[in-house]
């Protein structure tokens, strides 16, 4: 069987988390995860999808403590409006 080396260049972090990551899924290094990969991709095993991920956003303070004003409002059942009808609710909307 002959064999060939693969060189890939990447930062040194990039090959510190892929190998992490890589042990927690249970491969013994950052090369036997190219190698399966390699082997899904020829046999045409492998499916790629590519998306986004959400990025979570976090509250300012001000905003933190408005909101759990707010929460703290509703508890209580204060500052709260209860329509008496869906016409009365359309036009709170609306305002």
């Amino acid at each position: 069987m002959n064999r060939t080396v693969l060189q890939v260049p990447m930062t040194i972090d990039l090959k510190e988390q892929a190998e992490l990551v890589s042990f927690d899924y249970g491969f013994s290094s950052l090369q036997e995860v190219v190698r399966f990969m390699l082997n899904k991709l020829a046999r045409r095993e492998l499916s790629i999808t590519v998306s986004e991920v959400e990025k979570i956003e976090k509250l300012s303070l001000s905003s933190q403590k408005r909101y759990q004003k707010a929460l703290t409002n509703i508890k209580k059942g204060k500052d709260i409006f209860r329509p008496k009808n869906s016409s009365e609710f359309l036009k709170m909307l609306r305002t």
